[in-house]
């Protein structure tokens, strides 16, 4: 298969965004069409629907914080506290939380490159409360036990797969995106670790993986929407939260024009087909990939 490339380090740090055979950093031009391809496309309105970019300026898309092994650390009390990592966060009264109600808050430190995100993060006048939260060695190709949720709904990481300004302006997007649909099946693919599922057996389950199909013109749009559409028919999109249809995820971030989002929303659904990563896994147990 394709080489995969490191993910751009983490923006202001030496720290890379997990390995460079993580399955988030893999290739799937060429993986094979899987076999629900077509079901799956169909429950989540593909023939009809539209990309839309989850992000751009504040209040819109996920911010991060950058600490370091000075920031404070608390512990916090989980409503899935069975399911999520004990602690101590780096999270304090001034961490970034992303608006609207799933209230992610994603920080990393540099000195450890270790990522920890929170999902319903509330500081509660220091006596901080989050409904899970996951924590993951940027260095390590390491998953959540099978069947613990994360931040996220499919059990994974949020921040590997955003689309980052820094990475447009560095010219390419070396990595899968994080999207969602509405209806999702009781079940995980690999690397997903964990399911909410909405929907019944036509709903694609937590962790599948899409691609833009390759003959998908881009010559008509502008350079930074081109680097991530190019980022979609290499990478792909991964299922990871239930949400809107074929909505996909980035930074908060003040450089995001309407004039990038709004070509970006102009891309149907129905370019897009499902592939089959099961061929690239090396063990259950890990997210490196191998494939064919």
């Amino acid at each position: 298969g394709a080489s995969p490339d490191p993910e751009a380090p983490v923006p202001g740090t030496n720290c890379d965004v997990l390995p460079a055979d993580s399955s988030w950093n893999t290739p799937v031009a060429g993986l094979p069409v899987h076999p629900k391809n077509d079901v799956w496309r169909k429950s989540t309105s593909a023939a009809t629907t539209l990309l839309h970019p989850d992000f751009g300026d504040a209040p819109y898309g996920f911010p991060f914080e950058v600490v370091t092994d000075a920031t404070p650390t608390v512990t916090v009390d989980f409503q899935y506290a069975s399911e999520s990592d004990p602690g101590p966060y780096p999270f304090t009264a001034a961490t970034p939380i992303e608006g609207g109600s799933d209230r992610h808050a994603l920080m990393i430190n540099q000195d450890t490159c270790v990522l920890y995100e929170l999902f319903a993060a509330r500081w509660n006048g220091g006596d901080p409360q989050g409904g899970s939260g996951a924590i993951f060695d940027l260095n390590s190709n390491a998953l959540r036990p099978a069947g613990w949720t994360s931040a996220d709904a499919a059990g994974l990481p949020i921040y590997p797969g955003l689309v980052r300004w820094d990475e447009v302006q560095a010219g390419s997007i070396d990595h899968a995106i994080r999207f969602t649909v509405d209806c999702t099946r009781a079940r995980y693919l690999w690397p997903a670790r964990h399911h909410a599922a909405t929907g019944g057996k036509t709903c694609p389950p937590m962790g599948a993986r899409f691609r833009l199909r390759a003959g998908y013109d881009l010559s008509g749009f502008g350079p930074e929407a081109r680097i991530v559409l190019t980022a979609m028919k290499e990478y792909g999109v991964i299922l990871a939260d239930n949400g809107s249809d074929w909505y996909f995820q980035g930074t908060q971030d003040a450089n995001w024009t309407d004039d990038i989002l709004d070509e970006l929303k102009s891309v149907p659904a129905s370019k897009f087909v499902a592939v089959d990563v099961s061929v690239c896994r090396v063990s259950a147990g890990s997210g490196q990939a191998g494939c064919p």
